[in-house]
């Protein structure tokens, strides 16, 4: 549950959040000991799933095209355990898919598992596509061991390997 909601059984709807409610995504990256040197730069979408406040889910998109970042998906510890990470997921893979995103890309350096059991691939970094490459994430941000992991998404997904 997040805060009275039921993730199993409810559709969670992202909120775009506009720069002046970015107080509560800093806290929560911070907290999480996320990076939080890139947020006022251009082309990201950040997104709250689920009420205001501190059970917020966060999660960010940046790019345009068929291939998006996932950037920094933050589940805060009193919703994890409980599908609110899957339901974020959801909520900004969705949100994608309706932005024409075909791919997502993500970097991660604790939850390459979680990912994974939400159908993220491996890959290697150097087959990333030059834009996603380019981000901050890419390189500077994140460490060369990050795990890198795609998944495909949206219209096409199922013909793609």
């Amino acid at each position: 549950m997040i805060a009275g909601v039921d993730t199993a059984t409810s559709v969670l709807h992202p909120i775009r959040l506009e720069t002046s409610d970015w107080s509560h995504l800093h806290a929560a990256l911070s907290a999480a000991r996320l990076p939080t040197g890139d947020l006022l730069l251009t082309g990201r979408r950040f997104f709250r799933i689920g009420p205001d406040g501190k059970a917020a889910c966060y999660g960010g998109l940046k790019g345009n095209g068929p291939d998006l970042l996932l950037r920094s998906v933050v589940v805060p510890p009193p919703a994890r355990g409980r599908g609110a990470g899957r339901a974020t997921m959801l909520a900004l893979e969705t949100e994608a898919a309706r932005l024409g995103a075909v791919r997502l890309h993500l970097l991660t350096t604790t939850a390459a598992a979680f990912f994974q059991g939400l159908g993220y691939r491996p890959a290697e970094r150097a087959a990333a596509p030059p834009a996603i490459a380019a981000t901050a994430q890419f390189t500077s941000l994140c460490p060369g061991s990050a795990t890198y992991l795609v998944k495909h998404i949206g219209p096409g997904a199922a013909d793609e390997t």
